[in-house]
């Protein structure tokens, strides 16, 4: 059972609970990145495909991206391996408020507890602070100890994303008529980890959820998933969840919020959760690709003009990042931060 017991905490309020048959969806894009390999036109017809579906739907299937297949079971191995230690060994290395990575299983989204252990950890270690201020966050990564192979499995992984998500972001940008690495340097110092989800049987499915519905806050998220299947993304057209079936060795690429504020509402980040079931544990692994936390976002300057002026006001990522950090770790009694709150009210002239 994964040491999940429940209880009302899980609850979601009746509006949110997941019906019992979530219809799955149709015409999601799926886009074969392998003409990248290749050069000329392919990758400004690449780049159109990309753009249509940020627009559309805020999220697309991507298969041909060039990423290993053993590179994935390595990294898929090493998480069944975390997860099925007994749970002292996973205590071991909790996550606590101010060490934000490691293991935990009492996640809050909107203030609901998710039903699901994760593992947090961070591609690229931030080097450490000379002292560490009250209240600041510590990004160590929290390694099991005596499972050989794991960290390596991972790291090689991550790796290939990296790898994956320029590759992305580099289209996006294209997409937009901006300069292809117009986004990179927002990523010098990235502030990504990657999240090991385990989504154990839930004995009422109808009840809660893996992750509650949400926007993911950062620029894009990678994801790769079982398949068992339980991500579910809101239909643009009618509202409605539907889900998403898993097709083998694809990943689901996620616009985050930030693409949305970079092209001023061009695009628009995607709402989504995870559905759970009473049969079947589930995995999966999202990265999620986040810039330097001295990053102040707003739309890139290209892409506002008179007619078209900026929709958000700037803000700093990195303290957006840390008080979304600090909402999910606990329950709190406001809404968590969105990129709603930096929206400008715009006067029609």
């Amino acid at each position: 059972m994964g040491g999940l017991t429940m209880d009302q905490a899980f609850v979601q309020a009746p509006e949110h609970r997941p019906k019992p048959i979530v219809t799955e969806a149709t015409g999601i894009p799926l886009i074969d990145l392998s003409p990248l390999a290749a050069s000329g036109g392919a990758v400004d017809a690449l780049a159109a495909e990309v753009g249509a579906a940020s627009r559309d739907w805020g999220f697309f299937v991507v298969v041909g991206h060039g990423v290993p297949a053993e590179t994935v079971a390595r990294a898929t191995e090493a998480q069944r391996a975390f997860f099925a230690l007994p749970a002292e060994r996973k205590a071991a290395v909790r996550r606590n408020e101010a060490e934000p990575l490691g293991y935990y299983e009492s996640e809050h989204t909107k203030n609901v507890r998710d039903w699901k252990e994760v593992y947090d950890l961070v591609p690229r270690e931030p080097p450490p602070p000379a002292a560490v201020a009250d209240g600041e966050l510590v990004f160590d990564n929290k390694w099991p100890q005596d499972l050989p192979g794991f960290r390596e499995a991972l790291e090689e992984y991550a790796k290939a994303m990296e790898e994956l998500a320029f590759k992305l972001l580099e289209l996006i940008a294209r997409s937009l008529k901006l300069r292809p690495d117009r986004l990179h340097g927002f990523f010098k110092d990235q502030t990504t980890f990657i999240r090991l989800n385990h989504y154990p049987p839930c004995p009422s499915p109808d009840l809660a959820l893996g992750v509650g519905r949400h926007k993911d806050a950062g620029a894009l998220t990678i994801l790769y998933q079982d398949d068992v299947g339980g991500l579910d993304v809101r239909r643009r057209s009618d509202g409605e969840w539907v889900r998403v079936r898993p097709v083998p060795d694809s990943f689901i690429i996620n616009v985050g919020d930030l693409i949305q504020v970079w092209s001023n509402d061009r695009y628009e980040s995607a709402e989504h959760r995870v559905s759970v079931n009473s049969a079947r544990e589930r995995f999966s692994m999202p990265y999620f690709f986040n810039p330097a936390t001295y990053t102040m976002v707003e739309p890139v300057e290209e892409l506002v003009s008179k007619d078209d002026p900026p929709r958000y006001d700037a803000y700093n990522w990195g303290d957006f990042f840390s008080t979304r950090k600090n909402s999910n770790f606990k329950k709190l009694n406001v809404e968590n931060i969105q990129i709603a709150h930096f929206k400008k009210s715009l006067v029609l002239a």
